[in-house]
């Protein structure tokens, strides 16, 4: 049981079909809590949390619970929630809950960044889980084998800690990773010192900070390691690629001390991997093991994962909604495709696409007749600044698509064999496509080849 909920044993998660909510609310059910919540739609994680005995209900409904944790971007419950309030229930954010939680843990290690975090994660979740250490891991995405939860007990806590709305700063860690520090999230930072304020008030509060040294703005940061290709105590040395999976040497101040190789695919995962090598390591854990945990670590879902064909042609959907992961997205497309990358974008959210416009519009002129598919709009209002047709209005050769049929159309005309259809957006993009994949799709083949 956790102390400040000792005399709370039920618990409602609002907001609940979060890729974190849902975790928290295993996490929680595993302890022992009566747990429920509710959720504006069903999704494969309100499925799976009523598979696993956890009520869910689609829309809302008065709480009879006295604790109540809701998601950040739950403001379509407002009003529910200010009802709770005035009735007298204890309201915790996901934000503030996460760090109650994580206090209850002697050892927590918390990776924070614009990019990458899931994958850091999840990886380092392998290394703990590999060193038999009694460790809950809380991932902000499915992990291919752990899911977005697992726990084999409770001395060591794994978690994201995510810069939206100055969410980590709830979150106390002995350890924090920061892998890089590019502005996002413009709808709560107003400019990138205002961002990079946050990150620095995140690190003051960490006994041990590990920072990407090729990252001008995270290694200026007060750091206890850091890393890099480039620059850092520990570097990956002598990269070698098969088919976008990496292998390489690790060095500690210059000496060579392991050998790594990575069953995930794309460059990046490099600089995730050493992340994860350098909490790993200063937490005690010998290279040796680290590598063995890292070889274990197999991906996440939406992150350049091959989901089937269309049309006998491969799909790839990956997560990536900012410019700079949507340009590692497409580099990895383009060294594994033999043919033409077909890109099917779907922005995120007005703000985001409004305040990094140029950005966005330099990397999709990139691919060769990207499919630009309308905003995935999240918490937001209509903004015309923002949307998917101000975008394409801005990259003559974008095809913009508004509805499932429109985009399959599109699509089917486009793509030939040898292609690679590559969809990225943090959105309902991965639904859709999925949904139209040839049914004898097995996703085997592509991944031993990539």
């Amino acid at each position: 049981m956790f102390s400040f909920l000792e005399n709370h044993a039920a618990v409602y998660f609002v907001g609940i079909g979060g890729v974190s909510m849902s975790a928290l609310a295993l996490l929680l059910h595993d302890s022992g809590f009566r747990v429920r919540g509710c959720d504006a739609r069903e999704s494969r994680f309100t499925r799976m949390l009523g598979a696993k005995g956890i009520p869910v209900t689609i829309g809302e409904e008065e709480i009879p619970e006295e604790t109540i944790v809701y998601t950040e971007a739950a403001d379509r419950h407002a009003a529910l929630l200010a009802r709770a309030e005035r009735a007298g229930k204890r309201l915790y954010s996901r934000a503030e809950f996460l760090g109650k939680l994580a206090e209850e843990y002697p050892h927590v290690l918390s990776v924070a960044g614009c990019h990458g975090k899931t994958s850091a994660t999840a990886m380092l979740s392998h290394i703990l889980f590999g060193a038999e250490l009694p460790v809950t891991c809380h991932i902000g995405g499915e992990d291919a084998d752990f899911g977005n939860y697992c726990c084999t007990g409770r001395e060591y806590f794994v978690t994201e800690a995510c810069e939206f709305k100055r969410s980590f700063l709830s979150l106390k860690s002995e350890i924090a990773v920061i892998l890089n520090t590019e502005l996002d999230h413009t709808d709560c930072y107003r400019s990138r010192e205002e961002l990079l304020a946050a990150y620095r008030q995140f690190a003051h509060s960490t006994k041990h900070v590990v920072v990407n040294a090729d990252d001008d703005e995270a290694q200026k940061i007060p750091h206890t390691l850091s890393f890099g290709l480039y620059a850092g105590n520990v570097r990956a040395e002598r990269l070698v690629s098969d088919g976008e999976r990496y292998r390489f040497t690790v060095s500690e101040q210059g000496v060579p001390v392991v050998q790594i190789g990575l069953n995930a695919v794309g460059k990046i995962q490099v600089y995730n991997a050493l992340a994860a090598y350098c909490a790993a390591r200063l937490s005690g854990i010998p290279p040796r093991i680290i590598a063995k945990g890292l070889s274990e670590f197999h991906g996440v879902k939406r992150r350049f994962e091959y989901v089937g064909s269309l049309n006998n042609v491969h799909v790839v959907c990956d997560y990536a909604h900012h410019p700079t992961e949507i340009a590692a997205a497409l580099a990895t497309a383009e060294r594994i495709c033999r043919g033409t990358v077909r890109m099917v974008f779907q922005p995120h959210t007005y703000t985001r696409t409004r305040d990094l416009m140029g950005e966005f519009v330099r990397v999709l002129k990139r691919a060769e007749n990207p499919i630009i598919y309308r905003t995935y709009a999240a918490r937001e209002a209509f903004d015309f600044g923002g949307s998917a047709v101000a975008l394409v209005s801005r990259v003559p050769e974008a095809i913009y698509c508004q509805s499932p049929k429109d985009l399959k159309r599109r699509v089917l005309q486009l793509a030939q064999p040898d292609d690679l259809i590559l969809v990225l957006g943090a959105g309902d993009i991965d639904e859709i496509v999925r949904a139209m994949l040839d049914q004898t799709s097995t996703g085997t083949s592509f991944c031993s080849q990539a």
